[in-house]
């Protein structure tokens, strides 16, 4: 195994009684995408919220870069190198998708918004070229101008990803980042999402489309009721019936 980037170590959240997750120890390799995969209920949000400072852990911790997380504010974590997509996206609406991407831009060089901030969205060269090429890349380049809020969910999952993509994390946490896609577009992701790999940046998958974990994942982790019921390769897991038996019950991945 190569160098650990994120490394949670027996974690347990509890809400009200039920155990949404228990002693979950997950180690992330760097320059890989690991993806997460279970069935609804499982633990697999909270576990992405646990790791960006959302949700506060019962017990155990999270670390990255070998520095311990547990307990820094979301924003922290975020300076830190780590950026996540949302199950539900979470984006500008009343800004043009051009200006949604140049918003983290700024924020993740600045650290905070500047009183000149609006001039500077307008008129920042270099930060508007990277913001059209990462739009270009996810074939929005010919709705830069458009209102974000008028754009279809799959394209709104689609502009997310450009805002955590401009920020250049080290980790990048996806939840179900194809939701709502044509399968088209699915593929088209999929081939942006391997070539950022080449690149060496990690990135951690939920995912319920099967066809997307199997095309990008190095490594997979199934949960099931809050615990991590197996762990491997693709292939691995594709066969394993303790897997097929909790995730579909009983049917072939």
């Amino acid at each position: 195994m190569g160098d650990i980037i994120l490394d949670i170590d027996k974690v347990d959240k509890t809400f009200g009684g039920l155990h949404a997750l228990a002693d979950i120890d997950l180690k992330i390799e760097e320059g890989k995408i690991h993806a997460i995969i279970g069935p609804n209920g499982a633990g697999k949000s909270t576990l992405l919220n646990v790791c960006i400072g959302r949700l506060e852990p019962d017990r155990g911790t999270v670390r990255f870069n070998g520095e311990i997380i547990t307990g820094k504010k979301p924003y922290e974590i975020n300076h830190a190198g780590v950026v996540r997509v949302f199950q539900t996206p979470e984006i500008f609406p009343d800004l043009s998708l051009l200006q949604n991407v140049m918003v983290p831009a700024f924020a993740k060089r600045d650290g905070t918004f500047k009183f000149n901030f609006w001039k500077s969205l307008s008129s920042e060269k270099a930060i508007r070229e990277e913001a059209e090429q990462v739009l270009n890349d996810l074939g929005l380049g010919e709705h830069l101008n458009h209102h974000a809020g008028s754009m279809s969910r799959g394209d709104k999952r689609r502009l997310e990803l450009a805002m955590g993509l401009i920020q250049h994390p080290r980790l990048l946490l996806l939840d179900e980042p194809t939701a709502g896609m044509s399968r088209h577009d699915t593929n088209r992701t999929i081939e942006l999402l391997t070539r950022i790999k080449e690149r060496g940046m990690t990135k951690i998958i939920i995912e319920h489309d099967m066809h997307v974990v199997f095309s990008l994942a190095d490594t997979i982790s199934v949960l099931a009721q809050g615990r991590i019921i197996a762990q491997g390769t693709p292939d691995e897991i594709r066969g394993n019936p303790k897997v097929q038996e909790a995730y579909l019950g009983g049917a072939e991945l």
